[in-house]
Formats: C-alpha cells, structure tokens, sequence
C-alpha cells in the first residue's frame, strides 16, 4: 500500500464538532494523518447548541477515513483546558504539524442587518469571544509545540476572503468583526512563524452546506438542490468535505510556504490542486457571489463549478 501524503503528520482540529470543522478532519484523516479533533458536544454532554452531531462522531469518520481520530471535549474559551489538550498532544504524539482553528459557534446569536445599538449586547460580546478569543487561546498554547519541527501549518478558518470582508458590511458590526479578524489574525501569525519555518493562512469555504444550513433550508445533502428553488444562488453551495480538501491539498505541499500570510478559498484551491467536491465539481464560490450574485444577475453556475 503506499503511503498516503499526511501519514505520520499529528492534526488539531479545534471546533470539529459539525460543518467546516469535521469536513476537515476528516479529509486529513483520508491523507492518513492522526487528527485530534474538540468541540464542546459528547454523546453525554451536549453544549447549548443542543445539536445531534459529536465530536466521537467526528473522530470515527476521520478513522474510517483512513487515518486516526481523536475526540477531546475542549472549551477554548477554557484556557487551562486547552493547555492541557496541548500537554497531551505533545505526551501522545510528541509533535504538531497542523493547527486548524475552525472554532465558532456563533450561528445562534447573530442577529441580520442590525447596527449595534440595536443588535444584543450580551449575545454580540458572545459571538466575539467564540470567534475571536478563541483562537487566540489556541494559538497561544498550541504554537509552540507547532514550530518545533520546520514546515508547520496554521490555518485559520473564516467566512469570506480579506478582499471580499474588506469592501462589504457582514450582517452585522460584531460578526463583521469575527470575521475579519480571523483573516488578520492569520496574516499577523504568519510575520512571526516564518522566521520558524512553518506558515499561516486564513482559508473560508464558500455557501456551505453545513447540517444546520441544510436543516435550516429543510432539505439533505441527497435532494440539496430542491433548496435551490427558493434560493436559487444556493446552486453554488458546497459540502463541508471541499474546504476539508483545500486544507489537506494545503497541509500535503511541501511548498506551501509560497501561501504565507494569504487569505485563501477552497475554490480558489481547488483550481491550483485539481481537487473536486464530493460530485465531481470545484465550485468557485466567492468568484460567484461578486460576479453573479452582487451583480444582481440571475442564478447561473456555468463557468463557477
């Protein structure tokens, strides 16, 4: 058998719990790295959430995948307990070479189109320490282990690139700012993990057909497409599987370094590494919203997928 690009690489997926997360941990799995993979909901212990999906679930499909997955309930606003998933990282496996940060959790406080007076303060304070505390703590304790070895990767997980975040308001200031500080957080950890030589990006899937998007549209990931009928730029949407292959196709290049700092997409990624989404199609979504959708054209996906 021969070796799979990722075999005897060690992953964190911070956040693998459901949608982005998990599609990435388990295309990591099926390059055969050996995955950790935290989240807050166990078949015992749900988060507010109150969500169906687990992350034991998340560390069998990696394993099922072809390479090893491994569940710790993790609160990353928890800082003792994330130098403690760090210590046993290092014990375990003695190494890091890929950090993912996919923690979110902000769906359910949200609120569209409000300014922030009129927008919950307690619920928008919220959203900003999952989106954004977060990930600092993260960093902060796994790094280090991170940079012991040359060729590390970091990837900061967003919704929207830094040129498309730049010059449109996202839903709403706090959320706005979730999202644009992660695309900045990536590049400000790449100015001090080069002198290491690891890198770091910040990469975003485009409409995402995450279990709580399709539940929200009232369909499955089989019949997907019937949402298309009330949406129709829907057609456009992704599985969770294709920002998981960008991130895989990013973590297997030994010249991955040429990316340090840069806001990527999985679309963008897919056309410089050749790989699909699950039906056999690449599609580019952020090239989509700005030319098809914002230019207030009808739905057509000929030439973005």
């Amino acid at each position: 058998m021969s070796p799979k690009p990722l075999d005897g690489k060690v992953a964190l997926v911070a956040g693998a719990t459901r949608g982005a997360g998990r599609g990435i941990a388990v295309e990591l799995g099926s390059a055969g790295a050996t995955v950790y993979v935290t989240g807050r909901t166990t078949r015992t212990q749900p988060s507010e959430y109150a969500r169906p999906e687990t992350i034991e679930e998340t560390a069998d499909l990696v394993t099922e995948a072809g390479g090893k997955g491994i569940a710790v309930q993790v609160d990353h606003l928890v800082a003792e307990q994330v130098e403690r998933l760090v210590a046993r990282i290092r014990a375990e496996q003695g190494r890091l070479d890929i950090l993912v940060n996919d923690v979110w959790g902000g769906e359910n406080l949200k609120e569209w189109d409000k300014p922030v007076w009129g927008h919950n303060l307690e619920n928008g304070l919220r959203l900003l320490d999952l989106g954004v505390r977060t990930h600092l703590i993260t960093t902060h304790f796994a790094l280090p282990l991170l940079i012991e070895r040359p060729g590390g990767l970091l990837v900061e997980v967003t919704d929207g690139t830094d040129a498309y975040n730049a010059a449109h308001y996202r839903i709403n200031p706090f959320y706005d700012l979730a999202k644009v500080s992660v695309n900045r957080m990536a590049w400000a950890h790449a100015k001090d993990l080069a002198p290491h030589g690891a890198t770091a990006v910040s990469i975003t899937p485009g409409w995402l057909r995450s279990e709580l998007m399709l539940e929200a549209f009232g369909v499955r990931e089989e019949n997907w497409r019937e949402a298309t009928q009330r949406i129709p730029h829907f057609a456009i949407s992704e599985t969770p599987r294709f920002v998981g292959r960008a991130v895989a196709a990013l973590a297997g290049d030994p010249e991955r370094a040429r990316w340090n700092g840069q806001s990527l997409s999985s679309g963008q990624l897919a056309q410089v590494y050749g790989f699909t989404d699950l039906d056999g199609s690449r599609p580019d979504a952020w090239r989509y919203v700005i030319e098809v959708q914002d230019a207030g054209k009808p739905a057509d996906t000929t030439g973005y997928r």
